[in-house]
């Protein structure tokens, strides 16, 4: 059976670990399609972030393109100021692996070197295959690889769970 959380929950849960991090004068924020991108135009407006939003496509720089091809919607990556010197607030739905997270380093370093990166996720779900960490993460699963977890939107925003992992807290 497919469980659910209330989002406003958890996004009110990024929004203050963030506070306590950022200046939103002096930060800007990326997110990665698509979930990424919803949860970050809600963080970007209750934070107050003064820089516009930045929007990160990572179909080009993924590990496994070979393997498993193009997303049939790719879109064009958006980052409308200067990452040089910034801290940069990358925001993404759900770190698993830490495979989609490196491909957005990998783009992001194309466009310039920021001083600082804060990685912000709405579920860290563990099982990495990579050396990555969230800074800042709402919700943290002990999950199965054959876990399903999923964020739906844009309007509602809905977090899919189908069952097999476990809680632990934030």
């Amino acid at each position: 059976m497919a469980s659910t959380w209330d989002l406003s929950i958890l996004i009110d849960s990024l929004q203050r670990d963030l506070q306590a991090r950022i200046d939103p004068q002096s930060c800007v924020m990326v997110g990665i399609y698509t979930g990424g991108v919803w949860i970050a135009r809600e963080l970007h407006r209750r934070l107050g972030v003064a820089a516009p939003l930045g929007e990160l496509d990572i179909s080009f720089y993924r590990d496994d393109f070979s393997r498993v091809g193009l997303h049939p919607e790719v879109k064009a990556s958006r980052i409308p100021f200067s990452v040089d010197g910034s801290h940069l607030i990358l925001v993404d739905d759900v770190l698993y692996t830490g495979r989609t997270i490196r491909a957005a380093l990998n783009e992001i370093f194309d466009y310039g070197r920021p001083d600082r990166i804060t990685l912000a996720v709405l579920v860290d779900r563990g099982l990495r295959e990579l050396p990555i960490c969230a800074d800042v993460a709402a919700l943290r699963l002990r999950s199965n690889p054959s876990d399903y977890i999923k964020l739906r939107g844009p309007n509602p925003l809905s977090l899919e769970f189908l069952p097999g992992g476990e809680l632990a807290p934030a």
